[in-house]
């Protein structure tokens, strides 16, 4: 294994399906995309196909409003379309309703289900509808990529120019308010809309790409995993956060960097390019409104360094993925580990 942390997530994953049928048509290997790419006989054009369930959120109390539990049902599978840069076919939703919810929250909820599938072009297809004790959603999303565009994770090279769609750090923000004062809403904006044109236009470009719904360091770490590259983020981390996120940070009086570390992301992609694209790229991002982040480069040497020169830090992103895992709703806990990972590295934000 190329990073010497074990992820558990992907050994969980990875020992669940070792004895699992695959498709002979498969294209993309496992944990290798966002969304599962699958050849269509006589085109040139892949199946992209992809399902999640925001269960935990709404368990651990994160999503609490019924419009963000109905708008992230359909974001979270539509993010995954964005990420392979594929174009949108439709939405598959499967919808257990407890026996007593209000049916103003169930009618909340579909409006935050109606509209986000408005913001990403996704019709509703069908779905399954249940009932239980207990609220779970989830949706599988399908759309189509030309083959020779997909995006995969693996594809990331040494000198390959690295970024982001949008600022980071909102989604750690908002998890991390809704976390810890559990008794009042988050004060943070977080209504994140799937980059799908974004990845339309990325496909033709990029040469790897995930989105962050797990969190920046996470996403970074895995497409490193992936694609056997290091990374070096010249940025400061003040630059590559969100506002929100950096007022946050300050009220807590957590270093800034934190705010990249938390496993609930906001839901931006995350995408490599090759040096010599590079202008191209920018030019046709610019002609459609759109400036992506700069974030740095790959590199052969193992691991990440976050920051400037003058205030450099090495992560283990795969020990802080780890901590995540062990601690995913323990705030104090986590935030502890975290300060120990970086140990004397860490000279500021």
């Amino acid at each position: 294994m190329f990073m010497t942390a074990v992820v558990h997530e992907n050994a969980l994953v990875e020992s669940l399906v070792r004895a699992l049928p695959r498709s002979l048509d498969q294209a993309n290997g496992l944990g290798e995309s966002d969304a599962e790419l699958l050849r269509l006989p006589g085109t040139d054009l892949l199946l992209a196909i992809t399902t999640d369930a925001i269960v935990e959120e709404i368990e651990a109390g994160l999503y609490r409003d019924p419009y963000l539990i109905g708008w992230m049902t359909v974001m979270s599978s539509a993010s995954d379309l964005a990420a392979v840069g594929a174009d949108p076919l439709g939405i598959l939703l499967s919808q257990t309703l407890p026996q007593d919810a209000p049916l103003a929250f169930l009618n909340r909820m579909q409006q935050g289900v109606r509209d986000a599938c408005a913001a990403c072009g996704l019709p509703v297809l069908g779905g399954d509808t249940n009932r239980s004790p207990r609220l779970h959603v989830a949706s599988s999303a399908v759309g189509t990529v030309p083959a020779a565009e997909a995006m995969l994770r693996s594809g990331c090279r040494p000198g390959d120019r690295l970024f982001a769609s949008g600022p980071l750090g909102i989604g750690s923000a908002f998890a991390f308010e809704a976390l810890t004062r559990p008794d009042r809403e988050p004060d943070v904006p977080f209504l994140p809309i799937a980059r799908v044109r974004e990845g339309q236009l990325i496909r033709r470009f990029a040469s790897s790409c995930m989105d962050s719904s797990d969190g920046t360091l996470a996403t970074l770490d895995e497409i490193m995993r992936q694609s056997h590259v290091g990374m070096k983020l010249d940025a400061s981390v003040d630059e590559l956060l969100h506002p929100a996120a950096r007022r946050i940070a300050e009220a807590a009086g957590l270093p800034a960097w934190t705010l990249l570390a938390g496993p609930h992301g906001e839901f931006e992609l995350t995408f490599s390019v090759p040096r010599h694209r590079c202008r191209e790229f920018l030019t046709v991002a610019a002609r459609s409104g759109w400036h992506p982040l700069p974030l740095g480069q790959a590199r052969a040497l193992p691991g990440l360094e976050l920051g400037p020169r003058d205030s450099c830090m090495s992560l283990d992103t795969g020990a802080v993925r780890n901590l995540a895992g062990d601690a995913p709703q323990d705030i104090g806990r986590f935030v502890e580990g975290l300060m120990k990972l970086a140990g004397a590295g860490y000279s500021g934000a």
